[in-house]
């Protein structure tokens, strides 16, 4: 922490925000200002495997910045303690993405159209600068991506992303389930554990409809039960099927559904791109 010290001030405090899946992460915060700290939990599930994607994510922020996709103080420091490894970034202010959405799925309310409008556009805004060279983030969903007061989004985490090389990196084989696209499912299905399935914008795309879908209406665009096994879940995603979004939308909102709707193509080549998707709603 005496790195963090001296570019925060003392004194400094810390909150809890997760303790999950073998990893943590504060809010640390002093006079001069504040930053998310990362660290593997050494007592938990697949602690090296944390460690390593830790290390990789510090990497994967160094190269994004320098190709422009990403502000360049976002990465703050990253090191080695006796658990593991730690990295810190620049904290963002804002709400994940289903909480932010709440108001929105119990009811229209005065500007919740043009506000979803530019949570939704900023979001692709995010994605497109990624793709433009050659990176998709790979791990696009509703926690991954905070709210500002204004509707602007923000995306975090950029451990699993995939870069236009097939240098050494942690085998991709998946994020979370439910805004896995259908090609990456099946992808995953057809290859050995150890095997890498590289992340492309398409199915960035697609994970941005299904967050979108989620957390609009409260529900997940692929039908299938809570319980079922993960190969089971994959298997019901890469056969494409959806659950019409006009059956549970909240309210009636057509060119928000329609961009919804265009993200979710079954085929990767159907769908728009992002920078795409940031045009369609700014019109």
């Amino acid at each position: 922490m005496h790195c963090l010290k001296g570019l925060l001030g003392e004194p400094l405090r810390t909150r809890l925000l997760s303790d999950r899946r073998g990893s943590r992460a504060w809010k640390v915060y002093g006079p001069r200002g504040a930053v998310a700290l990362k660290a593997n939990d050494p007592h938990g599930d697949g602690a090296r495997e944390k460690a390593a994607e830790l290390a990789q994510e510090d990497v994967h922020l160094a190269r994004l910045a320098e190709a422009g996709a990403l502000c360049p103080g976002y990465r703050v420091d990253a090191g080695v303690w006796e658990g593991g490894r730690w990295l810190a970034v620049r904290w963002v202010d804002g709400r994940p993405v289903w909480e932010a959405f709440a108001p929105a799925r119990a009811g229209e309310g005065p500007g919740a159209r043009p506000w979803l409008l530019d949570v939704a556009r900023t979001w692709a805004g995010c994605l497109a600068r990624m793709h433009a060279v050659g990176w998709a983030h790979a791990d696009v969903q509703p926690t991954n991506t905070l709210v500002a007061a204004d509707g602007r989004a923000e995306v975090i985490d950029y451990a699993l992303a995939c870069g236009p090389d097939g240098g050494p990196r942690l085998p991709y084989r998946g994020a979370l389930t439910h805004t896995t696209a259908p090609e990456i499912a099946a992808a995953v299905l057809a290859t050995p554990g150890d095997t890498h399935v590289r992340a492309t914008p398409e199915a960035d795309v697609w994970g941005l409809g299904a967050s979108l879908y989620w957390c609009w209406t409260g529900r997940r665009p692929v039908a299938y039960e809570e319980g079922d096994a993960r190969a089971v879940k994959l298997a019901t995603i890469a056969e494409g099927a959806l659950v019409p979004l006009s059956k549970i939308r909240p309210w009636n909102f057509p060119g928000f559904e329609e961009v919804i709707s265009e993200c979710l193509a079954p085929a990767p080549g159907d769908r728009p791109t992002a920078a795409a998707v940031a045009g369609m709603l700014t019109r």
